[in-house]
């Protein structure tokens, strides 16, 4: 008789086909939301939940369900040149990105809130790192999410990043060089999912970064 192996569930072939599109081309959004999709069925990510709830700024967040409606990037643009909006609506002009072009999320529980405000917030903290959106730069901030959340999928697309640049001989050493800042920043900042960055717009870089405990790279 056979030995049959037990059939992957749904959410992990889910996932599996998420990483591997995502090392063959990291430029590939969609894997990143599949690979996230799949991950949640998982149980790792009690522990992401857990460590969420044991930072009591985060806790608060969580419980509100703080959601900012999405802005004009032409309006931040009027702000001044030092300030968060402004930096953040001309990084997403020169990506050529809307703030909403992430799939939304119905919120239900705890999680896909969470999983909502970090897609909603994720390039606001590519700004305030100062992390850029090339490939190293996505590998330091997963590191500093991984560092604040201890994200589950932070380390798959530090794994899929790092995969890709074995296979397009892209060098390693910038990539592993981000991870430990990232890491570094991470652990010293004061919690990024806190933060309620829409209401302070008009603030300049250097006071968030100040005021975040953040030396940005």
């Amino acid at each position: 008789m056979l030995d049959r192996s037990p059939e992957l569930s749904p959410h992990i072939l889910q996932a599996v086909r998420g990483f591997m599109a995502f090392a063959n081309n990291p430029s590939q959004t969609d894997a990143v939301f599949d690979l996230a999709d799949g991950l949640r069925q998982t149980d790792l990510y009690e522990q992401f939940l857990e460590r969420a709830h044991s930072q009591p700024a985060v806790d608060r967040i969580i419980r509100e369900r703080y959601l900012a409606p999405v802005d004009d990037l032409e309006r931040l643009l009027d702000g001044p040149p030092d300030s968060l909006g402004y930096q953040y609506a001309a990084q997403m002009k020169r990506m050529g990105l809307r703030p909403d072009f992430y799939p939304q999320l119905v919120v239900e529980d705890d999680y896909s809130y969470i999983a909502l405000r970090l897609r909603q917030t994720h390039d606001i903290w590519h700004a305030v790192t100062g992390f850029g959106t090339d490939l190293a730069g996505e590998v330091g901030l997963q590191a500093f999410l991984l560092a604040q959340m201890r994200s589950p999928l932070a380390v798959a697309i530090m794994a899929g990043s790092a995969m890709y640049a074995l296979k397009s001989s892209t060098p390693l050493s910038p990539l592993v060089d981000r991870i430990h800042q990232g890491w570094q920043m991470g652990e010293k900042a004061s919690p990024f999912l806190a933060q309620k960055w829409e209401e302070n717009w008009e603030k300049s870089l250097s006071e968030w970064r100040d005021d975040l405990n953040v030396e940005a790279v």
